[in-house]
């Protein structure tokens, strides 16, 4: 999923034109860590939603 958004946004916010591969790296480079973290620290919130939402 991050690369996915990484990908658009960067091509949204620059363009896809010469360097656009080196941006969008650099830009994923960042983001990754931090879609890791968010998804571990909002998993548990989400699984108890869920469950609640299903029982």
């Amino acid at each position: 999923m991050s690369v996915i958004m990484c990908a658009v946004v960067t091509a949204v916010g620059t363009g896809i034109h010469d360097g656009y591969i080196e941006r969008f790296f650099k830009a994923w480079v960042f983001a990754f860590p931090v879609a890791v973290l968010a998804a571990f620290t909002m998993a548990p919130a989400a699984k108890k939603l869920v469950d609640k939402i299903t029982k």
